[in-house]
This record gives C-alpha cells, sequence and structure tokens, in this order.
C-alpha cells in the first residue's frame, strides 16, 4: 500500500507539473503587432497577447494544449489574424511562464471564462461572437465554456474527451508505472483528492444538448488512440451542426506541409461559421 501510493503520488506530480519553457518571447519583434492583455481567472492575474485584425469584428481564442505554451500555436494565430481576425492567445496555468500546477481541464476552464469575458470589455472588438479552438486539455476547456457561454458562436477542438481523468490516464501510461497493479487507481484517486473542489463538475456530454446550433469542429488524432476514442464519441452525443476530421498525428507533431493544410482548415471553419466582418457597436 505505501509502495502503491508513493508511486501513484509521483506519478500525478509529473503529469500535474508539466515540464514547462520559460522562454520569453519579444512581442515587439513578432508579425502582427500584438499587445500584452492582463486578464484575471476570478483573483488570479494572467496575461494574454492580442493580435488586432478587424476593428469590431469577432475574436478567435487560441487554448493550447497539454504541456504545450502559447508560442507554440503562433504560426495558427498568424494564419487566423491574416484573415482578420481578432485573435487571443494566453498560457493555461502551470505552463510557459504561469505558476502553479495544471488540473487537466478543470481550472483552465475557468482561465478561458475570464479571458473571454476580459477581451469582451476592449473596444476594437465584438463583444458578443467569439470563436475557440483548442487542442486536447483546451479542447476540453472550449466545449466546457461554450455549454456556458452564448459569445462562443463556433467551436473547434482537437483531441478533446469528456472527462479530464481521460488525459490523466493517458499521460499516466507514459511513465511506464502504470504496468504496476492498482497504480492507475490509486492515481485516479489522488487527482480526485487534488481537485476535490470540482468533484460536482458533470462531464462535457452531460450538456452537450446546449450547444444546439453552435457549429463544431472534432478532430481525431490517430497517434493518440485514447484521446481518438474520446473526441470521436464526443462527435457522436453532440448535436447538429457539427463535423469530423481525422489525422495522422497531433498538431504539435505535424510536419510544416501537414501543419499548413491544417490551419487551412481551422480558417476555412471559422470563415464558413464565423466570418470575420464588422458589427456596429450597440
Amino acid at each position: 500500500m505505501l509502495a502503491l501510493t508513493l508511486g501513484a503520488a509521483f506519478v500525478l506530480h509529473q503529469v500535474m507539473h508539466p515540464p514547462r519553457n520559460t522562454e520569453q518571447v519579444d512581442l515587439g519583434v513578432m508579425m502582427g503587432h500584438p499587445s500584452s492583455f492582463q486578464f484575471y481567472a476570478g483573483a488570479t492575474p494572467l496575461e494574454g497577447w492580442f493580435f488586432p485584425g478587424l476593428r469590431t469584428g469577432p475574436t478567435i481564442v487560441i487554448c493550447h494544449g497539454y504541456g504545450e505554451r502559447r508560442a507554440s500555436v503562433l504560426t495558427l494565430v498568424t494564419a487566423l489574424q491574416d484573415q482578420r481576425y481578432n485573435v487571443f492567445v494566453f498560457d493555461f496555468a502551470g505552463h510557459g511562464t504561469n505558476p502553479g500546477n495544471t488540473t487537466l481541464g478543470y481550472k483552465e476552464t475557468e482561465e478561458l471564462r475570464g479571458a473571454i469575458d476580459s477581451v469582451a470589455g476592449r473596444t476594437d472588438i465584438d463583444p458578443r461572437h467569439f470563436g475557440v479552438w483548442g487542442n486536447d486539455m483546451g479542447g476540453y476547456a472550449a466545449l466546457k465554456a461554450a455549454e456556458a457561454d452564448s459569445r462562443i458562436q463556433a467551436v473547434a477542438v482537437d483531441s478533446a474527451y469528456d472527462d479530464p481523468v481521460t488525459l490523466l490516464q493517458s499521460e499516466a501510461k507514459k511513465t511506464g508505472l502504470t504496468v504496476v497493479p492498482f497504480m492507475l487507481d490509486f492515481t485516479d484517486m489522488g487527482f480526485h483528492l487534488e481537485t476535490y473542489s470540482y468533484r460536482q463538475e458533470p462531464p462535457i456530454s452531460d450538456r452537450m444538448a446546449r450547444l444546439q446550433g453552435i457549429p463544431k469542429l472534432f478532430i481525431e488524432s490517430q497517434d493518440r488512440p485514447m484521446l481518438q476514442v474520446s473526441t470521436g464519441k464526443l462527435f457522436q452525443a453532440a448535436p447538429p451542426p457539427r463535423r469530423r476530421e481525422v489525422e495522422r498525428v497531433g498538431y504539435a507533431d505535424m510536419s510544416d506541409e501537414d501543419r499548413k493544410n491544417y490551419e487551412n482548415m481551422i480558417v476555412s471553419f471559422f470563415q464558413q461559421n464565423l466570418p470575420p466582418t464588422a458589427k456596429p457597436a450597440k
């Protein structure tokens, strides 16, 4: 029991504290004229980058995946900004330069909501029309936020899942320790204790009906079998309109050519469902 407890604690710590790249990026040398923009998730101050597009037009919020950071999705940001979208991107807690640990989607949903609330207060965007793209953990946050926020008008998710435990188990298995009997069970229990305050949070599928009428793109990555299955189940549970795509590898591991094609698909999805047109101020 002691060995299982210690082993599970080690696995859980590894998953909830992924390696971070804390390298600073100089906004002054970046294309697209981005600016730093502070927002709050509860009482926690966070910072993101706002890339301006069409004035009073819609904004696309980009949510990076587990173990990644905002700088890793800048080519997608550029592809969207080139089509006159306003784009906002930020690091989740425990990623990039942000301290703390990840909760694999629970706390990240609150951070996304805080970002949308703050960006909606700007006078140079349309505060009523947002789109969100998210990868795995970011995909969970995107769907979860969309279920409760009518300002989110289109959602594209890659390797999403119904419950954060799915990502926990997927990442825990990479440590090699889950071959020990009951190790995964003990890790699950530890995660539930760590995220006890979210114990009554329902899975995404329980409230999927709220996304009726919201365009949704579900992308499955064949190199992530557990998440491919979970994304497929979410697609099946989703009300229309919905669309499904399958890729050989995840976004982070794509070749330059495949990534360009992928980003063109994302841009096309938002152009069809959330066109970059200016809205009259009210």
